[in-house]
């Protein structure tokens, strides 16, 4: 229900991203949370993403078909190529960049695990919530604000539709649609229409 949805205002997501640097792998854990926030990938999305598919020269994020979630009918979704940091306040590339510099292990996983070579997407889910408690962020919703426990992946998925309908210009709920990758402009409607003012 749309009254259940959580998002976070750019701010927040900066403060989450201040956060990440207490923990023990701070720029691993910041590239997570602004990669989300760019995208809008889904949490196993970016779990299955190989560093492969990344062209940080172009600034592209390159997603097939087998990466992406499926949608909820008998279609496949197409290859995808996102074009990151669109308006450069994210600092995307710079962000990646720096992580995969410091990356010690060759895993072909974006996002490598110590233990398993790849995190899973409930590890990618724990980072999100570790930097939202260690920054006490506190999101917003239709009926007031919520708790730092509130905050996950899939916020910033939520979060990435506000940014887009009410920080950036130009944007209507047809750019949401392609960022997020919905099967249909209905889904987008339903879920993020009460995000533009009347």
């Amino acid at each position: 229900m749309a009254d259940d949805k959580h998002w976070l205002k750019p701010n927040q997501v900066e403060a989450m991203r201040d956060a990440t640097r207490e923990g023990r792998h701070p720029t691993r854990d910041d590239a997570i949370i602004t990669l989300l926030y760019d995208t809008g990938l889904r949490r196993g999305e970016l779990s299955r993403s190989d560093h492969a598919m990344l062209d940080l020269e172009d600034g592209l994020l390159r997603l097939p078909t087998s990466v992406q979630k499926d949608y909820p009918n008998d279609s496949v979704p197409p290859p995808v190529t996102f074009q990151l940091d669109r308006d450069g306040s994210l600092r995307t590339v710079a962000t990646l960049q720096e992580y995969l510099e410091g990356r010690v292990e060759d895993a072909p996983a974006l996002v490598s695990s110590q233990k398993a070579g790849r995190m899973t997407g409930k590890g990618i889910n724990d980072v999100v919530q570790r930097a939202a408690q260690r920054a006490d962020i506190r999101p917003y919703c239709f009926s007031g604000r919520g708790h730092p426990e509130d905050v996950s992946a899939h916020t910033l998925r939520h979060s990435v539709a506000w940014r887009m309908l009410r920080v950036e210009d130009g944007n209507t709920l047809y750019d949401v649609r392609n960022r997020l990758r919905h099967s249909s402009i209905l889904t987008t409607e339903r879920e993020y229409d009460h995000f533009e003012t009347v």
